[in-house]
């Protein structure tokens, strides 16, 4: 799998918290380099990893040693997605429960929930395969919060955890968990996990309708398969940008990087609705335009640095992809660069 990412919706959940709260957005958002397109966007995915960036920035500008808890309480419940309608049409929560796990992916790449029984009690490990995040307790807290407020929207009030357990150090002052939980919470564990009483698995869901059940499932199976185009579209130009620095770009190259057969690689672009040309020429146009206007680069080297043998080559190619030559385009952008 390529880079992990997490899905927009939730950078979207932690604004709207935000904004309910006496906090300097602004000032966070400048630390991450998140902008008002990134909101906007709500096809985005951000890096998993760049929760390490938010909630340091968070802390910083907030002075709030328990950021995640109380952005936690003040997030949206999770609503709108297809998650949240596999849960509702399940015959019950412990069905829906099964299903959200069968498709987390569609929350996070990094995402690797899964549901234990040890006697009457149901325990929900909600870790991440980020060992980076895997300690990070604002992180981690926000989630638990977050869950939890989900599963008592879907249970209309009826969950309640018995036990909280997280994988990080415990804070000097656990008043905070305790008033947020309502429940024992313990440090340094093996785990982040959720108890709950069992029984509550096989509670009924008012709104359970298996023909709907069905197309959700659906839409849930044709959003992660895009996922999965997404994942083979960025390995191919991860090797792209690798090869461009060392020699031959090919299609046989690529494939045999990957463990494929030419033939192999060429239908799974198919299916993902691109081609190896197209990727390595969107690749070469998106990689001169950042060194024309991020760089001091001369045309001449930038000409190398994409793989073109001739300039005149570059320079046609350029003119089709833009419409302008290298030169125009760097000036058209010459307050651009950052």
């Amino acid at each position: 799998m390529s880079e992990l990412k997490d899905a927009g919706i939730l950078m979207r959940m932690m604004n709207s918290a935000m904004q309910q709260m006496d906090v300097d957005i602004e000032s966070i958002y400048r630390k991450c380099g998140v902008t008002e397109a990134h909101l906007e966007n709500t096809q985005i995915r951000t890096p998993h990893e760049a929760n390490l960036i938010f909630w340091n920035a968070a802390e910083t500008v907030t002075q709030d040693a328990n950021v995640g808890l109380h952005f936690g309480e003040k997030m949206p419940v999770f609503k709108g997605q297809v998650l949240e309608y596999l849960f509702l049409s399940s015959p019950s929560f412990g069905e829906g429960l099964k299903r959200a796990l069968d498709y987390q992916r569609l929350l996070s790449d990094a995402a690797s929930a899964r549901l234990e029984i040890d006697g009457d009690q149901a325990c929900l490990i909600a870790d991440t395969s980020s060992d980076v995040i895997k300690n990070l307790r604002h992180f981690n807290e926000c989630v638990a919060v977050g869950l939890i407020q989900f599963f008592k929207y879907v249970t209309e009030g009826e969950f309640s955890p018995s036990k909280l357990t997280f994988h990080f150090s415990q804070p000097a002052d656990i008043s905070e968990h305790q008033r947020v939980f309502g429940c024992p919470v313990e440090f340094n564990n093996a785990h982040n996990r959720i108890y709950f009483d069992a029984e509550l698995l096989k509670r009924s869901s008012l709104h359970a309708e298996s023909e709907l059940l069905e197309l959700h499932e659906q839409l849930a199976g044709k959003h992660v398969a895009k996922l999965e185009r997404q994942d083979l579209i960025s390995r191919v130009n991860k090797i792209i940008g690798e090869l461009l620095e060392t020699g031959e770009v090919s299609l046989d190259v690529v494939a045999e990087r990957m463990s494929l057969k030419s033939r192999s690689l060429r239908s799974k672009l198919t299916e993902a609705g691109t081609n190896f040309n197209q990727l390595f020429s969107d690749y070469r146009c998106h990689l001169a335009k950042r060194l024309l206007v991020r760089t001091e680069e001369s045309v001449d080297e930038i000409v190398y640095l994409t793989g073109f043998s001739e300039p005149s080559t570059f320079y046609r190619a350029f003119k089709r992809w833009t419409g302008m030559t290298p030169v125009e385009y760097r000036k058209s952008k010459s307050g651009m660069r950052f």
